[in-house]
C-alpha cells in the first residue's frame, strides 16, 4: 500500500486545460504516512479573474496580479513533487492542467497517481455525492472548500479514512497507483501580425481586453479576433 506520495490540488479559471489557466496550486508531501512538507502559491493567469471564479474560490484578482506566472512556478513545483506518486480527488483534472503547462514549456511530466474520487465511487456507491466537500462531511474531516492547499490536505485525510475503512488484501489493487494519461498539444505564441491586428481592432472599437495581448497563443489570438469580428464587424 502506497504511503509516500504528494497530494496535489489546483484552482483554475475554468474546466478546460486547453483554454483555461491555473490560478492556485497546493501540494502536500507525505512520507511513510506523515506530512513532511507543503507547497502553496498563487499563479498569475495573465488575464482578469472572472467574478464567478472569485466568488467560488474567494481568490481576488489582486491576489494574482503580483503572483508569479506558471513558467516560473512549474520548475519549483516539479522539484517539490520529485518522482513521487501523485494523490488527488478527480486527479486527472489537476494532472491535465499540469501536463498542458509542462508541454507548453517543453518539460517532461509523466506520473502515476491515486484518485480518491475513483476509490469513493467503488466503495461508497450509496452516497448521493462523491464530491470532496461531501465526503469530508461524511467522514467528519474539517475542510475549507475551493482553496488549493486546504483541498490537498483534506484529500490526504480522506485517503487515510478510505484506507482505514476499505483496504484489505482483496481490495489492495484499488489503492494502487495508475499511470496518468492526458494528451496535450503545445501552444505556440501568437504571431506579430495577429497581435498587431488585435491591437488595431481593440482600439478601433474601444474594447477593453482583460488579457495581455502580447502573451496570447495563436489559438487564443484567433479566438479573440473572431469574437471581436462577430460582435463588432471589421
Amino acid at each position: 500500500m502506497v504511503d509516500t506520495y504528494v497530494c496535489i490540488d489546483l484552482e483554475t479559471t475554468g474546466l478546460n486545460p486547453k483554454t483555461d489557466k491555473i490560478i492556485e496550486i497546493g501540494a502536500v508531501r507525505v512520507e511513510h504516512g506523515e506530512q513532511t512538507g507543503v507547497f502553496e502559491t498563487f499563479v498569475n493567469p495573465g488575464r482578469k479573474l472572472e467574478e464567478r471564479v472569485a466568488a467560488l474560490t474567494g481568490i481576488r484578482d489582486q491576489d494574482l496580479q503580483q503572483a508569479p506566472e506558471i513558467t516560473a512556478v512549474l520548475p519549483e513545483l516539479f522539484a517539490f513533487l520529485g518522482d513521487e506518486v501523485l494523490l488527488g480527488h478527480s486527479l486527472l483534472f489537476d494532472y491535465s492542467f499540469l501536463k498542458k503547462a509542462a508541454v507548453d514549456q517543453k518539460l517532461q511530466f509523466e506520473r502515476e497517481g491515486i484518485d480518491t474520487l475513483k476509490i469513493a465511487r467503488i466503495f461508497l456507491p450509496e452516497l448521493e455525492s462523491r464530491r470532496l466537500d461531501f465526503l469530508c462531511d461524511h467522514y467528519g474531516i474539517p475542510h475549507r472548500a475551493h482553496r488549493a492547499l486546504e483541498d490537498a490536505k483534506a484529500t490526504v485525510d480522506l485517503y487515510q479514512k478510505l484506507r482505514e475503512a476499505f483496504s484489505s488484501e482483496e481490495t489492495e489493487n484499488v489503492f494502487q497507483p495508475r499511470k496518468l494519461i492526458y494528451q496535450a498539444k503545445r501552444d505556440t505564441p501568437a504571431t506579430k501580425a495577429q497581435i498587431e491586428r488585435l491591437y488595431k481592432l481593440t482600439e478601433k472599437h474601444n474594447i477593453m481586453v482583460e488579457a495581455d495581448l502580447s502573451k496570447l497563443t495563436r489559438s487564443e489570438a484567433s479566438r479573440y479576433t473572431d469574437r471581436i469580428l462577430a460582435t463588432y464587424g471589421r
